[in-house]
């Protein structure tokens, strides 16, 4: 089978291309080379036996090339980054939104061979996560409002009863989406329009909601990127790592590997056709831990810097209940923090990291984001 990986020379892609080759898989790689990722350069650690086209996920006369003769497509290509899509706006929806619908009319409207899509959802689509309140239950709070957090009011307050939420729970599927970011909305939207394609024309499709992924080939010097690649590159730069809020805001970890490995059940296996599916731990691991544990593999003795500011989009806690992929695909991490702390250590102290986290929040703040 051939596969198309759209964004294929990015971080979560570029893994993915080299366990579908080791699993058989012809592989074609589509990527525009991003000049905030790539710096417009194809990457070293691309699979020199992948098939590689430049192509712009917007442009469909090349993108049409790029899907001929592929029985399946992994849709990977995207815009990322809460705090820049509130201000790029027009951007991330052409991206997001318009590259999805480029990719979806063309397969409503030319012949291809496209058997199966596989779409990369966001948890951020999702706002808060699920929280236990002791009146009133499981709830699922509003967003936090710009009053509450400058009165340092971190946890969410409960729609029942208006107390402050202090225990998180696992986040399933079914929670309603609650989106508080641009980049959120367009995740949202992009798996939508995935999942109404799918069923209009009997093409089996698949969308993954992607936790916190990590791992090695995150971009170090990419400032928009997730938050361990960004504390990596700060303390590799004998920085401190800078934390909002109070630092005890938490996040659910995931192996870029075991990622991988879900994409491919997510392909393989007829159960997961027309599903959505949570990827992630169900292990929340709060913001400030994160950067400890990093400066210590790294050998710095740098605390982090905990700001007690915020940052609008960012919610307050969210992790993955993956119950249901568990349960209906047989998937389940298998990379623990611990062994993927060291993977994503191991690949840095070669990889080139230049420190532009100023550079990015002096833009937030001047756009008064922060």
């Amino acid at each position: 089978m051939k596969v198309l990986v759209t964004g294929g020379a990015g971080f979560i892609g570029s893994h993915l291309a080299d366990l579908l080759m080791e699993k058989g898989y012809q592989v074609r790689i589509i990527d525009n080379l991003d000049p905030q990722v790539h710096r417009g350069k194809k990457p070293s650690y691309l699979n020199p036996e992948a098939e590689f086209l430049k192509i712009d996920i917007r442009d469909r006369e090349r993108l049409k090339k790029g899907i001929a003769g592929c029985q399946a497509v992994f849709h990977l290509a995207a815009a990322v980054g809460v705090g820049q899509s509130q201000y790029q706006i027009r951007h991330y929806v052409d991206v997001n939104i318009g590259g999805t619908a480029t990719l979806l009319d063309i397969l409503a409207n030319e012949r291809h061979t496209v058997q199966k899509v596989i779409v990369a959802a966001s948890m951020s689509s999702y706002g808060e996560g699920l929280y236990h309140c002791q009146k009133c239950g499981k709830v699922k709070p509003f967003l936090r409002s710009e009053d509450q957090l400058r009165k340092k009011e971190w946890e969410p307050l409960c729609p029942g009863c208006y107390k402050p939420l202090k225990k998180p729970l696992p986040t399933p599927e079914d929670v309603t989406l609650d989106c508080n970011s641009i980049y959120a909305l367009t995740k949202k939207v992009q798996e939508e329009m995935t999942l109404i394609f799918g069923k209009t024309y009997r093409v089996p499709v698949v969308s993954l909601r992607l936790f916190n992924v990590y791992g090695p080939r995150q971009s170090l010097s990419n400032p928009y990127t997730g938050v361990t690649a960004i504390f990596t590159s700060r303390l590799k730069n004998d920085q401190p790592p800078v934390v909002y809020e109070d630092g005890q805001q938490s996040r659910d970890f995931i192996s870029v590997f075991d990622v991988c490995r879900a994409f491919l059940f997510a392909l393989e296996k007829e159960k997961a056709n027309y599903e959505i599916f949570n990827v992630g731990c169900n292990a929340p691991i709060a913001i400030a831990q994160i950067a400890r544990v990093l400066a210590k593999k790294l050998k710095k003795r740098i605390e982090p810097e905990i700001t007690k500011s915020f940052r609008k989009g960012d919610v307050r806690h969210c992790f993955a209940s993956f119950e249901k992929i568990k349960k209906k695909l047989g998937w389940k991490p298998k990379v623990s923090f611990e062994q993927g702390m060291e993977e994503l250590v191991s690949w840095a102290a070669q990889a080139p990291a230049e420190d532009r986290f100023w550079q990015a929040q002096a833009e937030l703040s001047a756009k008064g984001l922060v």
